[in-house]
């Protein structure tokens, strides 16, 4: 029996293939705008949360120099305020597990025949662990190199492949590389760290004891002075009573007093992260119910047709009706006829919607992920949709009176 209103229902879609085309358009739309935008969402929120792991976890940095000066703003970090004894007395705060200091600045960087302009990054040996940067080769720095200021480096990945990509067979550790004019001999390559949230690439990097910056590669014509200070907490729970032991801790070494600006800048980059993933998260969601509203306007025509289909067809419901066929199954037939609209429409509007994302990851590089999940959920939506929508045109059919059916013109 149900087999037998299945196929009187393919035949009825069959019986007018334009309109059935125009219907289903709706959710076609529909259903392929929530599958490709889902697929944005997810994959800028994957991306997002992968740059947040990469960068460390509990974080957060002091920057020198005060945000304005002479009620000028400046950019913070350049003004030389805070210094490497900060960095030890920060150390020694409840709840801090890891001080790095920092200084950094552009080098030419010269292998062979090759150069490249890259960062160089100035710490000490506990920056590879309160960033979580493994090595993928070679081993790190020593606390040891940081006291006498020898000429190593780590170099990221981007500057390993623009430095010895053409020469595949040589491998970069113990290697001699010149930055700036300066022989530097290489001990490790960094595990790749990928972008930064502000789309920075953390490979372009070379990472180098921090005296040996200071002495000779950047000068510093104030001893001991830092641009930054990286610090850890032990956990989320110390997050807030760590910050607020940074600002006062710097307060009292550097004599700000109450109510005067600071000479640094403490930013909590846990926080930050946790916020841009928030806003990554919220914008999926809110890609997704926007493409959403297609399903409804899909399923709004569907009614709308089936109505339609209900007035055109007032005499063959009387025939059936007449021939002993039940209101439930003049119900079901109907109601058949719009879930099968909805479902063809869902599976063409998969397919177009995944061919969509496969296109802009192509196209624009952008990463995208297409979960079955989203697909389920978009497939489950629209079906919902056709038997919503169609109800109500079946049921107003299954209540037609025969008789006034039949005398229908």
């Amino acid at each position: 029996m149900f087999s037998a209103m299945l196929g009187e229902a393919w035949h009825a879609m069959g019986a007018n293939r334009l309109r059935t085309f125009l219907t289903m358009l709706g959710m076609v739309i529909g259903v392929g705008a929530v599958v490709l935008m889902m697929a944005i969402g997810q994959g800028a929120e994957a991306s997002v949360k992968r740059s947040i792991s990469a960068m460390g976890s509990h974080l957060f940095v002091v920057l020198s120099g005060p945000p304005r000066m002479g009620g000028a703003r400046t950019a913070t970090g350049n003004a030389p305020s805070l210094n490497v004894r900060d960095a030890n007395a920060i150390g020694e705060l409840y709840g801090v597990v890891g001080v790095a200091p920092v200084t950094m600045g552009k080098g030419q960087v010269v292998y062979a025949s090759n150069n490249w302009n890259t960062d160089i990054i100035g710490t000490t040996a506990e920056y590879m662990d309160i960033r979580g940067w493994g090595l993928s080769a070679g081993y790190p720095f020593s606390a040891s190199d940081t006291r006498s200021a020898t000429r190593v480096a780590l170099l990221g990945k981007t500057v390993v492949q623009n430095l010895f990509g053409e020469e595949e067979d040589v491998d970069p550790i113990g290697k001699t590389i010149r930055i700036n004019q300066r022989p530097f001999v290489v001990l490790g390559v960094l595990d790749s760290k990928g972008q930064t949230l502000d789309g920075r690439d953390q490979d372009d990097t070379i990472i180098v004891p921090l005296t040996t910056a200071q002495r000779k590669l950047f000068g510093n014509q104030l001893p001991g002075t830092v641009r930054q200070i990286m610090v850890q907490a032990e956990s989320d729970n110390v997050m807030s009573m760590v910050e607020e032991a940074l600002n006062s801790l710097l307060n009292q070494r550097h004599n700000i007093r109450e109510g005067a600006d600071s000479d640094f800048s403490v930013r909590n980059l846990t926080a930050i992260a946790n916020s841009a993933a928030e806003t990554a998260r919220t914008m999926s969601l809110l890609l997704g119910a926007i493409a959403s509203v297609s399903l409804l306007v899909g399923g709004i025509g569907i009614m709308n047709i089936m109505l339609v289909s209900v007035t055109e067809r007032t005499r063959e419901i009387g025939i059936r009706m007449a021939i002993g066929a039940r209101e439930a199954d003049i119900l079901m037939q109907f109601l058949l006829e719009a879930i099968m609209i909805s479902i063809v429409g869902c599976l063409i509007g998969i397919v177009i919607g995944v061919t969509g994302a496969v296109l802009v990851s192509v196209f624009t590089q952008a990463e995208v992920i297409i979960s079955s999940a989203s697909v389920l959920i978009a497939f489950s939506v629209a079906a919902s949709i056709g038997v919503f929508f169609g109800f109500y045109p079946a049921r107003k059919a299954a209540r037609l009176n025969p008789i006034e059916a039949l005398r229908y013109q």
